[in-house]
């Protein structure tokens, strides 16, 4: 058994107590912290709070007779700023938002701001560095949805000489599928934020439904006109250029479009959130870093109605320097299901993704598991480099692997250009693949095949690497389509299907009840048997 701190702030922390489960623990513990009993877990990572700032508390785990303790130095805090004395009444009804922005700005550097019990009603809340929010348990923020109370925020402002930044400088601000474009402010908006963050064991509700004035009504229309422009709608919290920002044990819900959205942060902790969404909700993507560094999710647990994670960086339209590669990013002991897709890569990655690691997560339900997509119009920096997803479970996921060079996305996802299946020149706009493994994964109850791989004639998968895979198949599915592009047909129970690839490698997979061919083969440079 291994336990340690992941992460603390003056009241609050979360503890890893690592037995070897996934998303739970084999066995429930009681917690107790500094000697009072918090309650039971059965969580790998878990969220303690009610710590004394400035102080070493104890936190002990207890089983029987197996007891396992860990110390949490606490930061301190400078002062505690309450959002019922700024006039926040948490009736459901009274609009507070004004009341707890100026709880947020007036509290001070290292200091928190105390959200109670109660529904709070806001239109949309602005981070400050060097603050933190808690939000104690049976406290709600519910966002508004009527637009004509929402303020936007335009998309990439270009520096004023003068001003801090040359003429050149860019201010990234709104953004919507890698592009920059004018964007509704979100439930929570923190733009060059650092040293803050949202905490506690509340939730922030985006109150979406399918009525005709709310944001899933007519779900394929991602913009909503606004005099004469087009808004994109709002997310949950959005993050632009912030550093060392946290979001820990809430619970966010019903969001309009995308549920957390950080773009060019770096140290960021999404730590034992619980992130829900309808199934038939569009574009509720539970997690998008885009263009972020040094990132954790950890102890998370996603219901959404697309990708749980989907991470990106940019399309190649906007600059470069706001399209960077997304990097040194870990996603652990966490909890799929019922989207469309557990881990995503892509599509709109231009700036290419470095150094993911995917283990210990459990994907139940979901559309497919590990899945990576792209297509011609990326750009030659959209290249996935330092990729492994490692001890996973899955249970009836339709596909767990899919590689999909011809991903039928954006306006022009089905022109000859993006889905020819013909090797086009190599130009500026090919993307590519690096290496990607998969080890020590067990997928049971899958439906349309074991994987579903296919790069580009010009330019092929470099690596693919199976090593200690168990795939077997519900005797009761349907057919279902393993990748969105022109021309896949629904399959039943296949094997490994590989297109386009350079290198296979595979050690110890063994699939079972598959239909046909283990393997089924076209243009695979060469097959390792280890």
């Amino acid at each position: 058994m291994d336990i340690r701190v992941v992460w603390r702030n003056a009241r609050a922390a979360v503890v890893e107590l690592d037995d070897g489960g996934l998303f739970e623990t084999y066995f429930s513990w009681e917690v107790y912290v500094n000697g009072q009993r918090q309650g039971t877990t059965k969580k790998v990572e878990t969220y303690v709070d009610g710590l004394i700032p400035a102080t070493r508390n104890l936190v002990r785990f207890v089983c029987g007779e197996d007891v396992y303790e860990v110390g949490v130095t606490t930061p301190a805090e400078s002062a505690t700023i309450d959002v019922r004395d700024c006039g926040a009444r948490g009736d459901g009804i009274h609009d507070d938002t004004t009341n707890i922005q100026a709880a947020i700005m007036a509290c001070p550097e290292k200091g928190r701001v105390m959200v109670p019990q109660g529904r709070y009603v806001v239109k949309s809340l602005f981070l400050k560095s060097g603050v933190s929010i808690e939000l104690q348990e049976g406290a709600q923020i519910l966002a508004r949805h009527d637009r004509d109370a929402l303020a936007y925020i335009p998309g990439t402002l270009r520096g004023t000489e003068g001003m801090g930044r040359d003429a050149s400088g860019l201010f990234p601000l709104g953004r919507w599928e890698g592009e920059s474009v004018s964007t509704y402010c979100s439930l929570f908006t923190a733009i060059g934020v650092h040293d803050a963050g949202v905490y506690g064991r509340g939730t922030i509700d985006g109150q979406t439904d399918f009525a005709e004035d709310n944001w899933w009504h007519n779900v394929k229309d991602i913009y909503r006109p606004d005099e004469g422009r087009d808004i994109a709608r709002p997310r949950m919290v959005f993050m632009s250029e912030c550093s060392n920002i946290s979001l820990v044990g809430i619970t966010v819900r019903n969001s309009p479009a995308w549920n957390i959205h950080p773009i060019l942060s770096e140290h960021v902790d999404l730590l034992c959130l619980k992130i829900e969404g309808p199934k038939n909700s569009h574009n509720t993507d539970g997690t998008d870093p885009e263009s972020c560094g040094y990132v954790r999710i950890m102890g998370c647990e996603y219901s959404v109605g697309d990708d749980c994670i989907a991470v990106k960086s940019g399309k190649l339209g906007i600059d470069p320097e706001l399209r960077p590669a997304t990097h040194d990013m870990l996603v652990a002991h966490c909890l799929m299901h019922d989207g469309h897709g557990a881990v995503v890569l892509g599509s709109e990655a231009a700036g290419g993704i470095k150094d993911l690691t995917v283990r210990d997560c459990d994907f139940r339900r979901t559309d497919r598991g590990l899945r990576i997509k792209t297509r011609r119009g990326r750009g030659t920096a959209a290249v996935n480099e330092g990729i492994l997803f490692t001890n996973i479970h899955m249970d009836h996921v339709l596909t767990p692997f899919v590689v999909n060079a011809f991903y039928f996305c954006d306006k022009d996802g089905k022109t000859d250009y993006v889905q020819s299946r013909k090797a086009l020149p190599i130009d500026e706009r090919t993307p590519g693949f690096g290496a990607l493994e998969f080890r020590d994964i067990v997928a049971t109850n899958c439906a349309a095949a074991t994987a579903y791989i296919t790069g580009l004639p010009e330019r092929k998968v470099s690596k693919l690497v199976f090593d200690d895979v168990k795939v077997s198949f519900d005797s009761d599915a349907e057919p279902s389509v393993p990748a969105m592009a022109c021309g896949v047909e629904p399959v039943l129970h296949q094997g490994i299907i590989a297109q386009n690839v350079e290198r296979l490698v595979l050690r110890n997979v063994d699939i079972e009840g598959q239909t046909g061919d283990e393997l089924q083969l076209t243009n695979v440079d060469e097959v390792v048997h280890l």
